[in-house]
């Protein structure tokens, strides 16, 4: 599969996909849709790609004006590292090669918090619930932070208190679902 990021500084540059068929990269229209409805471009911050594949939707985050992204995943960790090193990111980007689990603890305990997280598991392991539990429960969310979730189109959005869901579209066989962190103030 060819993908390209689609809009920002790296515009047209071509991305690697991990092989085999245990990931399902999002498609250029996708990614495109879901840029269109966080918005194009950023003013800097933190993005973390969570469940990241090929890494592009962080990368393309960057792009677009991102400061950093974190990338988390265990299975494609060589695939983003090849991806980030092609486009010269290195310096704006962090690589766990962990499980969700054990890499939301980490980046608990390094303190560290996004802007704007991407939820893509696999739709197979039904994790993205409580992965968004586990970025709650951590306090990885700055205030007012966005978490862009995709799941299959006929899963039902998580409903979850601090996440107040703004926005929900379908593409073909893809559910994409805006929250943004409601924190007490």
């Amino acid at each position: 599969m060819s993908m390209r990021v689609i809009a920002g500084d790296l515009k047209g540059r071509r991305l690697s996909a991990p092989k085999g068929t245990s990931t399902r990269p999002t498609t250029d229209r996708v990614r495109e849709a879901i840029f269109s409805m966080i918005g194009p471009f950023f003013s800097g911050g933190v993005c973390l790609d969570l469940f990241a594949g090929s890494g592009a939707l962080g990368i393309e985050a960057i792009s677009r004006g991102m400061d950093e992204v974190i990338f988390v995943d265990k299975a494609s960790a060589e695939t983003i590292a090849k991806n980030v090193k092609q486009l010269g990111i290195e310096a704006a980007s962090y690589l766990l090669k962990l499980p969700y689990p054990i890499a939301i603890k980490r980046l608990a305990q390094e303190e560290r918090t996004a802007d704007l997280v991407f939820l893509d598991p696999p739709y197979r392991l039904g994790v993205l619930e409580d992965a968004m539990q586990l970025l709650l429960k951590a306090q990885i969310l700055r205030e007012d932070a966005v978490v862009v979730a995709e799941m299959d189109h006929k899963t039902a959005a998580p409903d979850i208190l601090e996440l107040l869901m703004r926005k929900e579209a379908v593409y073909g066989s893809t559910k994409i679902v805006i929250y943004e962190y409601a924190c007490a103030k």
